[in-house]
């Protein structure tokens, strides 16, 4: 799970700084695109599917690709959340032990939406 949330923060702003034109949601996060986001999503499935080559997470990899998805679109709207809530408050940063990284909850934001996602998606499909 926590390589495929940094797989798609990495390719996301890989992808995003590379071929970003299409804004996702500028009133919120100005600096993130449609492309970027596709970009983090296919880094996830990527990195995911070879971890589970060798430490398989699911039996199934139908299950495994379902979960990666989750995880990388929660992931994201986790942190488009944390972004809107510091645009509300007009800060820069959620804390003082991180400055300059968003603050401690830019670090964590995206596992407060994918854990009670991943868990449901684990139910459901038998994980």
């Amino acid at each position: 799970m926590l390589l495929a949330i940094w797989a798609t923060d990495t390719g996301a702003y890989l992808f995003g700084k590379k071929f970003g034109k299409t804004k996702l949601s500028p009133h919120i996060s100005p600096n993130k695109t449609i492309e970027g986001a596709t970009g983090g999503l296919l880094l996830a499935l990527i990195v995911g599917v070879v971890y589970s080559l060798f430490l398989p997470p699911y039996e199934s990899l139908f299950v495994t690709i379902v979960a990666l998805i989750v995880i990388s679109v929660a992931g994201q709207c986790g942190d488009l959340v944390e972004s809107a809530f510091k645009r509300y408050y007009d800060v820069k940063d959620s804390g003082r032990i991180l400055p300059g990284h968003g603050g401690v909850l830019d670090r964590f934001d995206s596992l407060l939406f994918v854990f009670p996602l991943l868990y449901v998606v684990s139910v459901i499909l038998g994980g």
